[in-house]
């Protein structure tokens, strides 16, 4: 083991970084996880590569080391919806709500294939300081159709290096790749890019872990939408774009909270306006179209409203 030609690989500088090959950055990545690398080799190699800015095949590589240390719970007719694990500052939790939308859903419409939906949690990672699915989702029980999975229980290794990315305090390629690993074997995957050049990265990532991923553009770090905007997914034709307005299907939704606080989340899905349901509703309806349980958004709706 010569873990140091990783760390040179990456942090070099200019003239001396290069690119590491799946295969090295499967490795590297592998010998993190099993604790052989010590916490000052593992920091200055997560700073360098990100720094370096990472490949596509250096985050493939990445993915298949973490998903070999994975225990899988496979969760027929689902979707995962892949939330940052950096909290949430300025928008509420809707996730809540939708076990009760999808059960009132798939009682009138039996003729379509039931759909239930897979979030991952796990403590707070760097390197915002919000509220995080794991606090919100202890609050509800979830009977049938949404799956809050613990990744300390189906991937302790990465959960374990929690302390020692705050240490950090820095987003690292983790960030990246740790929200759509497919721990229920979902056949969709569903996260959201803020950025454009990350929309084409996230669909090459991670197709072949799934039958279809797509990327939305939403809120904070998760496919929960509470404005207007796009979605992106791969086809035959190249990378396609869809845009939604939430005025077409009568919401005006327009809050923004400052550093929202447990207790004002907790309220808002424990006590929902109407408003918040009818938000809630769509994000359900884009999972519908998502999941190719219905044709349009517009059907989705109309049914999720009959």
């Amino acid at each position: 083991m010569n873990f140091k030609k990783y760390i040179k690989a990456v942090g070099t500088g200019i003239k001396g970084n290069r690119e590491l090959t799946q295969e090295e950055i499967e490795d590297a990545i592998s010998l993190i996880l099993e604790n052989k690398v010590t916490p000052s080799q593992i920091g200055a190699f997560l700073i360098g590569w990100r720094t370096k800015l990472e490949t596509n095949d250096e985050l493939k590589g990445c993915i298949k080391a973490l998903r070999k240390c994975m225990q899988f719970q496979k969760i027929e007719n689902s979707l995962e919806l892949g939330y940052s694990f950096d909290g949430r500052t300025n928008n509420p939790f809707l996730f809540p709500l939708y076990e009760k939308i999808l059960q009132d859903f798939f009682e009138k419409n039996t003729d379509i294939q039931e759909l239930k939906l897979v979030i991952s949690t796990d403590l707070l990672q760097p390197a915002k300081n919000g509220i995080t699915a794991k606090e919100i989702g202890k609050h509800f029980v979830f009977e049938k159709y949404v799956h809050l999975l613990d990744r300390a229980e189906y991937l302790p290794k990465l959960s374990k290096l929690t302390t020692l990315r705050h240490e950090l305090g820095l987003r690292t390629a983790f960030n990246t790749v740790e929200k759509l690993l497919n721990p229920a074997q979902s056949e969709y995957g569903v996260t959201t890019a803020f950025h454009k050049p990350y929309v084409e990265k996230y669909l090459v990532m991670f197709e072949q872990y799934y039958k279809n991923v797509l990327v939305v553009k939403a809120s904070e770090g998760s496919p929960e939408v509470f404005k207007d905007g796009k979605y992106w997914q791969k086809t035959d034709d190249g990378i396609v774009e869809q845009s939604f307005s939430l005025k077409d299907f009568g919401i005006g939704y327009d809050k923004v909270y400052e550093n929202i606080s447990l207790e004002e989340a907790l309220e808002i899905v424990k006590n929902p306006s109407s408003e918040i349901i009818q938000l809630a509703k769509f994000n359900i309806a884009l999972y519908l179209v998502f999941a190719q349980r219905v044709k349009s958004l517009s059907e989705a709706w109309e049914r999720l409203n009959s």
